[in-house]
């Protein structure tokens, strides 16, 4: 089969960019043919078809200039060169389907319409809730918000939910409302969602069920080459070191809740230390507040390749996922799991369907220090029950996100999609 993938972004950005990638290389394992479609830009690696992407455009941070931003405003509405180079591409490619994923912004759904005119059958795999919440997060002033599912999103003005700025977030109304009152994503005949809360929320706001397909991530159960058979079978992890640390590895921003666990590492006590492995906007910040209240026991490594991060949790305790907004799958989590390691996360959004509580990690409220720092105290106290938490989750990795079971039904969503469109 000749699949097209398409994201804005084509390099590890984020956990779509890797989701992305990952599943192309696997697909390409099988004797798929793949090809890619998105933004130039400069962290791009090469792609046969990059003459024909749009130009890079930078959105974050927004144009200050008014040229800026109204040549930004209309990228996002809709795209002339995305839509004309996707054409090419498809033209030169042929693909038998498109596989979409972040196409927001950057290249805007302009995209489906051009591949709806070539005839090509298109799924698409929502990373985020961008289709009923015009600031992708269900969040507005920091704070859970759902009031655009299945309304108005006229809510995002008035809540101002883009960082505050009224400009910004009437700018992202519109884009919504726009897009909606042209069934711009209606070409995508499946809407992929990896959590059952995501496929809850699209529903409440009006998709139809047919087009709504829950289908876990995948992680490759073989993650960690240099571990023992044991490992490889699912049966045990190696020991980490007593004094193994709490690691994050993420995006440093605000609705990851980073500045909550450094909280909670000064509350667990002079034993608990933590590792960070990411960058973002608020990494200066938290750095000194760790100084502050916990010095000498946060580490912080910046952004790291696989191997590295891969590398990192084995040598944890647990990993933290104490997000402050409605995760959807992060794949952070799955990671842990292949690699024997418990996960502690919050009760938003899709962790729970992940994180069995008192088995395979354990799940405390969002923005609640002192609880999160009690769960950290319980498996840096208790090695013996943290390892039999990380056990659990690996046979969960090998059970239900293993690779061949994710591309099969994969596979089967692509034929769906190709008897759709005769």
């Amino acid at each position: 089969m000749r699949i097209l993938h398409v994201n804005k972004f084509l390099y590890r950005k984020g956990g779509a960019e890797a989701y992305m990638l990952d599943v192309a290389h696997a697909q390409a394992s099988r004797g798929h043919d793949i090809a890619f479609f998105g933004m130039d830009h400069p962290e791009n690696p090469p792609f046969e078809y990059d003459s024909w992407f749009p130009d890079h455009i930078e959105l974050e941070p927004a144009p200050r200039s008014a040229i800026g931003k109204a040549r930004a405003t209309g990228r996002m509405l809709w795209s002339k060169s995305s839509s004309d180079g996707i054409g090419a591409v498809v033209d030169r490619f042929r693909p038998d389907v498109a596989h979409l994923h972040n196409v927001y912004h950057q290249l805007s759904p302009s995209v489906l319409w051009a591949l709806r005119r070539a005839g090509v059958p298109t799924v698409m795999t929502l990373h985020d809730y961008k289709l009923i919440c015009p600031s992708y997060q269900l969040l507005a002033g920091g704070s859970i918000c759902e009031r655009c599912v299945g309304s108005s999103f006229r809510h995002a003005i008035t809540m101002r939910c883009k960082d505050g700025s009224l400009g910004a977030s009437l700018t992202l109304a519109v884009e919504s409302t726009v897009h909606r009152a042209l069934g711009a994503y209606g070409h995508a005949s499946t809407l992929i969602c990896p959590s059952r809360f995501l496929a809850e929320r699209m529903l409440a706001a009006g998709f139809a069920a047919e087009r709504i397909k829950v289908l876990d991530h995948f992680v490759d159960i073989d993650i960690d080459t240099d571990t023992d058979i044991g490992l490889r079978a699912g049966i045990i992890r190696p020991s980490t070191p007593d004094d193994g640390p709490i690691v994050f590895a993420g995006r440093i921003a605000s609705e990851k809740g980073v500045g909550v666990l450094i909280d909670a590492i000064a509350q667990a006590g002079p034993e608990a230390r933590l590792v960070i492995a990411g960058d973002g906007p608020l990494r200066a910040e938290l750095e000194e507040r760790a100084a502050r209240i916990a010095p000498g026991r946060v580490s912080w490594r910046g952004r790291l390749d696989r191997a590295a991060v891969h590398a990192l949790i084995r040598s944890a305790r647990a990993v933290a996922v104490p997000s402050v907004w409605h995760e959807n799958q992060p794949i952070i989590v799955l990671e842990a799991f292949a690699c024997g390691v418990p996960v502690i996360a919050t009760t938003l959004g899709g962790l729970p369907d992940l994180v069995e509580d008192g088995s395979t990690g354990l799940l405390v409220p969002p923005n609640d220090p002192e609880e999160l720092a009690r769960a950290i105290t319980m498996l840096l106290e208790d090695p013996e029950r943290a390892r039999g938490m990380g056990a659990r989750a690996r046979a969960v990795a090998v059970g239900r996100f293993a690779r061949d079971r994710h591309l099969d039904e994969l596979d089967g969503i692509y034929a769906t999609a190709l008897a759709a469109a005769g």
